[in-house]
């Protein structure tokens, strides 16, 4: 009985961790450049990360290579209610934005979180969302959404 309980909990948790990063996300979209750099400097609540494994389906050591932070680290943010260093912040700035777009795309956002967690031929046959870790690798997402969007050769 305490395991379906404990495995409710945690479908539960899992559930509202996706809802807060498309909402997160959503605000993203949102907001202006200086904005969203203001933010960014201030760093983003760190329980965040666990939106994004959620989201994306992510095992620890790929979410710590995209946020450039140890699980343990992002885990002692947590509690003790620290928010996201500068790099993490805008790691996660980057992946809300592109999810943004591939959710526009798809029109759906479990299409889009599963495009992105899924190696992309366009891409190299790697993940999106593992591109996202930098600026250039976004930018090449950027443009096979928006070749998807427009009809267009990636």
């Amino acid at each position: 009985m305490s395991t379906s309980i404990a495995q409710r909990n945690k479908e539960d948790l899992r559930s509202v961790s996706v809802q807060e990063f498309w909402a997160f996300s959503a605000g993203r979209y949102a907001l202006n450049e200086s904005e969203r750099l203001l933010q960014i400097k201030q760093g983003f609540a760190a329980h965040l990360f666990r939106a994004v494994r959620y989201t994306f389906n992510l095992e620890d050591l790929t979410l710590a290579l995209l946020l450039n932070a140890s699980i343990s680290t992002l885990e002692r943010r947590v509690r003790e209610q620290e928010a996201l260093d500068t790099v993490a912040s805008e790691r996660l700035d980057r992946i809300a934005v592109v999810s943004h777009l591939a959710e526009e795309v798809f029109e759906n956002r479990e299409a889009a979180a599963q495009w992105l967690s899924r190696p992309n031929k366009a891409l190299g046959n790697v993940a999106p969302i593992l591109l996202c870790e930098t600026e250039i690798g976004a930018k090449q997402v950027r443009r096979v959404l928006h070749a998807l969007d427009w009809g267009g050769v990636a």
